[in-house]
């Protein structure tokens, strides 16, 4: 059944670039920077430069009391050099005190605030993992203002061009900065750590995991359109490319306003952005009552993730054709995870435990 509605979308496939199917990892290999290249330049625009430099100072340090005495608590700024200036942001780690290993999370969020109501830091901590999460906004504004913050840096007397980056890849270059810091940190697992984010947060981890393939592991909570929603095949009720460019075009690069009107005409699809992440692991978040974000094709978007996985001979998504919007379920058996719960748009604590036992696994 689920092999048929696939079939029936005519999907594009990541593997044939140029009218060539590649049959083998080292030529999907060579091909790869093309997809990352399509996908940059037809919706998220190039990423910022790398960063002539990064350093961090720590602002806070609390070894002793944060969540009851469980958890080491500290808050940092992060200092990054690049166009000749430099940018810094703050972010909030806290690990667990005993043990000497730790799974990590980094969460773009949309509050500092540490727990948050999409954040159980608790939770999350008594379950064995670490966490370093910051503000998107203390990155730059989620409008259409490109002076300030990171935007500032990067349009400084310069204007947008077609490809030139939208505020995603603003919010996924931040986030590959904490990664840079966790690197530095002999408590953190450096094999297992995962970008997450909501909505809109959760294109940028997306994104993230395409570019920086230090991240072993990405969430994406319910972002629906251009993120973790197939753009072919939308009915009444789901958010289409000009539902979201006629509200937040400034997420994007200037040439995805082409795609206006066309989302069963994209050269590319969203599983594009699963093929660049594969053979790492993907997890997705999906609500019964998120209609606006496509469930069904959230979870056509998991089936779709498969023929890169498969390339790698490696299990992608794992599923029968009865679990299809299917709630109350963890789908976490290959390396391409499905949680779909009931509810609607939100990143809640079922999110969470399915993420970290997908993780687990």
């Amino acid at each position: 059944m689920i092999n048929k509605m696939l079939e029936l979308l005519n999907l594009p496939s990541p593997l044939e670039i140029n009218g060539k199917r590649v049959q083998t990892v080292e030529d999907w290999e060579k091909i790869r920077p093309l997809v990352l290249r399509m996908m940059q330049e037809g919706e998220y625009g190039y990423m910022p430069d790398d960063p002539e430099s990064v350093s961090f100072r720590i602002v806070e340090d609390d070894p002793i009391r944060f969540c009851a005495g469980k958890a080491a608590y500290m808050e940092l700024e992060i200092t990054a050099r690049v166009y000749g200036e430099d940018f810094t942001f703050p972010v909030t780690y806290v690990y667990p005190k005993k043990g000497d290993c730790f799974k990590t999370f980094v969460h773009i969020n949309f509050r500092p605030d540490v727990p948050d109501k999409y954040m159980p830091t608790e939770e999350i901590i008594d379950n064995g993992f670490a966490c370093a999460s910051f503000c998107y906004q203390n990155v730059t504004s989620d409008d259409g203002d490109f002076t300030n913050g990171l935007a500032g840096v990067i349009y400084r007397d310069k204007e947008r061009t077609a490809y030139s980056p939208g505020k995603i890849a603003m919010w996924a270059w931040a986030a590959m900065r904490v990664m840079d810091f966790l690197q530095t940190r002999d408590e953190v697992d450096k094999n297992n750590i995962c970008v997450c984010g909501h909505s809109r947060l959760g294109k940028t981890a997306l994104l993230t995991a395409a570019v920086d393939t230090r991240f072993a592991i990405v969430h994406s909570n319910c972002s629906g359109c251009s993120g973790d929603s197939l753009n072919r095949g939308k009915t009444e009720g789901n958010e289409f490319i000009g539902d979201i460019i006629d509200r937040f075009d400034y997420w994007f690069c200037e040439n995805y306003k082409n795609y206006y009107g066309k989302d069963s005409e994209t050269p590319f699809d969203q599983h594009f952005l699963s093929a660049l992440i594969a053979p790492r692991r993907m997890h997705i978040a999906s609500a019964a009552e998120d209609v606006w974000a496509g469930p069904n094709l959230e979870f056509l978007f998991c089936a779709a993730s498969n023929e890169v996985y498969e390339l790698y001979e490696k299990k992608g998504f794992i599923y029968e054709d009865g679990d299809y919007l299917k709630t109350g379920k963890y789908l976490n058996e290959g390396n391409v995870g499905l949680c779909y719960r009931a509810g609607r748009h939100y990143f809640s604590r079922d999110d969470w435990h399915g993420l970290m036992n997908f993780i687990n696994k």
